[in-house]
């Protein structure tokens, strides 16, 4: 047996094509959205989205700019969700500590502060340019 009809006999989910298959992906990206919802720093930052993203529309003066100051912030986002489930499949490998783990994590976490730098270049420039 090849590997990928063995694959698709141990996931069901793999059987699924068309629309079908578009609708399970929506709602497990929404299972995915609301469970990072419970995680504080997902949380701050969905928060501070949800100023900064209308202020883009504000701040900005053309469809580029606005793009530009908007997708800063929803990177900042994405980058933490992907940031988030490193760790939980990290912590699901057990709670020792191994280098390989913590290197994970630090990766993780260096990806959303260099997101959290640019965001904050973006939007101090912008906010400099039109003072």
């Amino acid at each position: 047996m090849n590997d990928k009809s063995s694959e698709t006999l141990s996931n069901p989910q793999k059987k699924r094509s068309g629309l079908i298959r578009v609708v399970y992906a929506f709602k497990y990206s929404l299972q995915g959205l609301y469970s990072a919802f419970y995680e504080p720093a997902f949380r701050q930052e969905l928060w501070i989205s949800i100023l900064l993203i209308p202020a883009s529309f504000w701040i900005g003066k053309t469809w580029i700019e606005i793009s530009l100051l908007s997708a800063s912030v929803i990177l900042v986002l994405i980058v933490e969700l992907l940031n988030t489930g490193l760790e939980s499949a990290i912590d699901r490998i057990g709670p020792q500590w191994h280098d390989l783990s913590k290197r994970c994590k630090d990766l993780g976490s260096a990806a959303v502060l260099l997101s959290l730098v640019l965001c904050t270049g973006i939007w101090t420039a912008a906010l400099f340019h039109y003072a």
